[in-house]
């Protein structure tokens, strides 16, 4: 087509496809309807959900599977305040995402308030909460250098969603800026200060009991190699949080795995006398809901500032994990030689880091061992024995995440869950982002998701998504009834749960509806019934009916 008949809707579309984008996520509305038009004429593969804040969750699972930027297409008011959740899960993890929202005409910006459909008095600063920033686009030709920005911010860590709006006049004038052929987005360098990787390893070429919590930052900055190289290097324990999980070898000689709601755990930790955390701000869940109380030296290392010595005194080093990690591996290498040689060495009271990791993970097993959770524990084995090695899992907040988030070994495979903001509904929609993305990729498509019959509702819409894109998805929803978790802090807390027992669908008969094979099995069968579905075209639906337990919370026993 002519220059003439381009208009701003290109100009974003030829951007992000300049940038490296391949899938856009989102639905179409009247303030957006230049963005959409302009896909026609772009290669770009766009995937419709039918809620906008499935569509956060899509673009977020497809970013979290793939290492791509997710990129979200929003219309004005409504469908953009009814994306904020599913940002607020990304920006709280650390998702690169980029946001074009749409907005009304210019002329109705600023103070003056014409009652246009969908005006709200400042639509960013709804953003401003669940957004690294927020930009207002309102010349074409700043398009192509504003997306361009805004790619370079959602990849520079700390990475995160950010957010950019176009008035629709904007998006739908005619324009005479030339087509964009290139754009170059490199995220910002965000090393460690020079410094403080000094006195960090001054401390750790002294410390007996060094320990180690790797979170999320470890997995984002693609640490994984560093972190395994320094822990050999200090011989300290590991221990991943929910967000880390698949940081360090679950098997390791090294690794306490992810118990970090464990008290025997808990008290590693505590009794180190160094304990770094990487990527982690020792939040509520892993400081075991607030109650580990290190008695050690700290050394904290995030790229988000806010986060350092937001819970613990720490020697904060503000830096992408994979540019700390690679320099402290390179300094302690240095001063202590190779495998910690050069050191005194790890000395837990008399006892061998391994034997402590043993002997720690052997209290954990016991303390599970007297509790009645052989239905609990049988499941997610069995879970555990039909899910590849390499296949990508993703969990809503429901029991078997709650369980996941402690006992689950991702293996080969990537575990990703809503712990970041803690919202319901993510599992289903961020599986077919992801299954989508990795098809794209030309690597195996097929993901899991979970959820519970509760967050399952939030999402069951996506059904339609899923058959429409044929995503390789298969969704276990475990139907206990209700709100399962929180009919089970409601009963512990007040000995009787109030307003947690939900009416449902049939789910088979729901998926069935939607065109989705769906099959209905009991607990011990869940493991052949998964292993059906991966073997399966498209999306499938296992439902259980099970009623899980957690087991007992150690941050109420101590």
């Amino acid at each position: 087509m002519s220059d003439a008949q381009r208009n701003g809707g290109d100009l974003v579309v030829e951007t992000l496809t300049a940038l490296g984008a391949k899938t856009v996520f989102g639905i179409p509305g009247q303030h957006a309807l230049g963005l959409f038009d302009a896909l026609s004429r772009s290669p770009l593969h766009f995937v419709s959900s039918r809620v906008e804040n499935n569509s956060a969750f899509a673009a977020d699972g497809y970013s979290r599977a793939t290492g791509e930027v997710g990129v979200l297409f929003l219309s004005t008011g409504p469908g953009a305040l009814t994306a904020l959740a599913g940002l607020q899960e990304a920006y709280a993890t650390g998702v690169p995402m980029v946001v074009v929202a749409s907005q009304i005409p210019l002329e109705g910006l600023g103070a003056r308030r014409k009652g246009m459909l969908h005006q709200l008095d400042d639509q960013k600063a709804s953003a401003a909460n669940v957004t690294k920033s927020q930009r207002l686009i309102q010349h074409a030709s700043g398009i192509p250098s504003a997306i361009q920005d805004a790619w370079t911010e959602a990849v520079s860590s700390p990475q995160g969603p950010v957010w950019v709006e176009v008035p629709q006049n904007v998006l739908l004038d005619p324009i005479f800026v030339p087509a964009v052929e290139d754009a170059l987005a490199e995220p910002f360098d965000n090393p460690p200060r020079v410094e403080l990787v000094r006195e960090a390893v001054k401390w750790l070429a002294a410390a007996r009991r060094p320990a180690i919590v790797a979170g999320g930052g470890v997995r984002r900055g693609l640490a994984k190699p560093q972190l395994l190289a320094i822990a050999k290097k200090l011989n300290a324990p590991v221990v991943c949080t929910p967000g880390g999980n698949g940081a360090f070898p679950w098997n390791h000689e090294l690794s306490l795995q992810s118990w970090v709601e464990d008290r025997h755990v808990t008290e590693v930790l505590e009794d180190a006398d160094v304990l770094v955390v990487i990527g982690s701000s020792l939040g509520e869940v892993s400081s075991n809901y607030f109650t580990m109380e290190p008695r050690g030296r700290i050394i904290q290392i995030d790229a988000e500032p806010r986060v350092l010595e937001s819970n613990r005194p720490a020697l904060g080093i503000r830096a992408d994990a994979g540019q700390a990690l690679t320099a402290l591996d390179e300094a302690l290498g240095a001063a202590l030689g190779p495998a910690g040689t050069g050191s005194p060495g790890a000395n837990w009271h008399g006892a061998t880091a391994q034997a402590v990791v043993a002997e720690t993970l052997a209290k954990v097993q016991a303390r599970l061992d007297g509790q009645d959770l052989a239905v609990e524990r049988a499941f997610m084995a069995g879970i555990r024995e039909a899910v590849p090695a390499d296949m990508q899992t993703f969990w809503d907040m429901t029991i078997s995440a709650y369980w996941a988030w402690s006992c689950w070994d991702s293996r080969d495979g990537e575990f990703h869950s809503a712990q970041g903001a803690g919202g319901l509904g993510y599992g289903f929609p961020a599986a077919i982002g992801g299954s989508l993305g990795l098809q794209g990729a030309a690597r195996p498509p097929r993901v899991l998701a979970v959820s519970g019959d509760g967050s399952a509702m939030y999402s069951i819409a996506e059904l339609a998504t899923a058959k429409q894109h044929n995503a390789p998805v298969t969704w276990l929803i475990v139907d206990d009834g209700g709100y399962g978790i929180l009919r089970e802090y409601m009963i512990d807390t007040f000995g009787k749960a109030t307003h947690t027992e939900l009416a449902r669908p049939d789910f088979v008969k729901l998926a069935e509806s939607f065109g989705v094979p769906a099959r209905r099995v009991k607990p011990e069968e869940v493991a052949d019934a998964l292993r059906a579905g991966f073997a399966a075209d498209g999306p499938n639906v296992v439902v259980v009916d099970v009623l899980l337990k957690m087991f007992g919370p150690t941050h109420l026993e101590f």
